[in-house]
């Protein structure tokens, strides 16, 4: 996956505050602004992303016979793994290789997507899109998986572009959806930064006061320090608060992911 800084877009919005007199301008910008706070303060998980990527195929080489010393020690292809097939054989597997289910009576060829998978928009295998359902389906965590017999390319043509023969591209959303309570988070957030806004041209959230307590006249006010809820990932906002607390309790930077060899990660094009 490439490196994202932000949401892909502005999360959507029901403000609560009155916004008729205000720019649209800076409604969106501090809509944006608050989407992409939130974002990061929610482990950046939330909001479905759409990306392209080529991935590679985890093909299991069944044709390998018995294990032998032969073939852990001096295969021309590469290192082997052993394994026990759903007979209850020994065989070798290539370390590119990838592991049979474990409740599978036979072989499933499988693309690994990184997630999380939201939705899978189109299967382009060298021109032609795949139907889904039919021709594949997505098992969790993130299995694009072969349907029908067929098998995933076992390498493709990456110097050629999307679509030309022999080559694979999937393109899908990753990313949690954004519920009711997401959306209220986030509308309460971009409404405390449109209050921020005046005629004089001033726009956001206001410099906090230094001062925390002020008495006057027999009568005492003491406001709370919000260095102190900004030190805690939190805002001071009943709703963001409360939501931040529910999806993100332990205040990850951002979702636990697992790297290992035997899951290649899929090629992503940037740039152009």
């Amino acid at each position: 996956m490439s490196l994202q800084v932000g949401p892909c877009e502005p999360w959507p919005v029901e403000l609560c505050c009155e916004t008729g007199e205000q720019d649209p301008a800076d409604v969106e910008r501090w809509t944006r602004v608050a989407s992409t706070i939130l974002w990061h303060m929610s482990g950046m998980r939330y909001g479905p992303c759409p990306v392209t990527v080529r991935p590679c195929s985890r093909a299991c080489l069944d044709t390998a016979g018995p294990i032998s010393f032969q073939a852990v020690t001096g295969a021309p292809t590469g290192g082997w793994v052993p394994y026990i097939d759903a007979g209850g054989v020994w065989r070798n597997a290539s370390l590119c290789g990838c592991r049979r289910s474990s409740c599978s009576c036979s072989e499933l060829s499988e693309l690994h997507l990184p997630g999380p998978v939201y939705d899978v928009q189109e299967v382009n295998e060298s021109g032609h899109v795949l139907a889904p359902g039919l021709e594949y389906r997505v098992d969790a965590p993130g299995r694009l998986v072969r349907l029908g017999g067929e098998q995933w390319p076992r390498c493709q043509e990456m110097s050629e572009p999307a679509g030309a023969p022999g080559t694979l591209t999937v393109t899908y959303r990753w990313g949690l959806d954004l519920d009711a309570a997401a959306i209220a988070a986030v509308s309460e957030l971009a409404c405390h930064f449109l209050k921020g806004c005046s005629g004089g041209g001033s726009c956001g959230c206001r410099a906090n006061r230094n001062v925390t307590r002020v008495q006057r006249q027999g009568v005492e006010m003491e406001r709370q320090d919000v260095t102190l809820l900004y030190a805690a990932g939190l805002t001071g906002l009943p709703v963001v608060d409360t939501w931040l607390m529910a999806v993100n309790p332990h205040r990850l930077r951002s979702s636990s992911r697992v790297y290992s060899p035997d899951l290649p990660r899929p090629r992503v094009t940037t740039w152009p």
